[in-house]
């Protein structure tokens, strides 16, 4: 008899993670293409407020498959990726500590939505070995309340997990504070010696795909400028 309790309680676990899980995956999907929406608003408004002597400036958005959007605006890019798969806040986040998720661990377990910004040259010139930067990542959990880990605006404004709730308004808060923190995150000048040797082959590999890096904080750990953008 014991034997056949213990099956069904481990029948019952399975049943009851796996249903959460789906439900956190459905709501992070649902998130993705809320984002999606928004950013194809967010497009449709700065084209609209170009005068004629700036519609060479660029704003344009591009739908890549249903997990992954791309934001173009000026020199950058901005992609917001979705993981297929479903994580927990490890036992030492800060997120843990909280009475929300106390009171409630299934809260913990999220989806995230990760948004990264590379400059539009790099897939311009297919620059292969440019680099690219984490600056935010939303979790979104089967409450369908959002928590972000990010630099800056983005982090600073949105670690209330408990209050947050990701609706489409929040969404355009996001998104508009993801343009704003990039269109303030400037390309630096690599190091000097980092840079002061290039071989014959690179050289002639062409300038478009020149082995040599860039990013908007190269020759420098991202790590680095968290004093100045948190």
């Amino acid at each position: 008899m014991e034997n056949n309790n213990n099956h069904v309680q481990l029948f019952e676990t399975v049943i009851n993670k796996a249903l959460l899980k789906q439900d956190v995956y459905n709501n992070t999907l649902n998130a993705s293409k809320l984002f999606k929406e928004v950013i194809v608003e967010v497009v449709d408004e700065f084209k609209n407020k170009l005068t004629p002597n700036q519609s060479h400036i660029s704003f344009e958005y591009r739908d890549k498959d249903v997990f992954e959007m791309e934001l173009k605006f000026a020199g950058d890019v901005l992609i917001f990726m979705m993981h297929s798969n479903i994580f927990e806040f490890s036992r030492n986040h800060e997120i843990m500590k909280t009475n929300y998720i106390r009171e409630d661990k299934n809260r913990s377990y999220c989806g995230i939505i990760n948004i990264y910004n590379f400059l539009a040259d790099s897939f311009k010139y297919n620059r292969e070995n440019d680099i690219g930067y984490l600056i935010g990542r939303v979790f979104i959990n089967n409450e369908n309340h959002y928590y972000i880990e990010g630099k800056k605006e983005l982090g600073l404004i949105y670690n209330n997990f408990a209050n947050n709730i990701l609706t489409k308004e929040a969404v355009h808060g996001i998104v508009e504070k993801a343009i704003l923190y990039t269109s303030n995150f400037d390309l630096l000048t690599p190091p000097y010696e980092e840079v002061k040797e290039v071989s014959v082959f690179e050289i002639q590999a062409s300038i478009d795909n020149i082995l040599l890096k860039t990013g908007k904080r190269l020759g420098f750990k991202f790590q680095a400028d968290s004093d100045n953008m948190k």
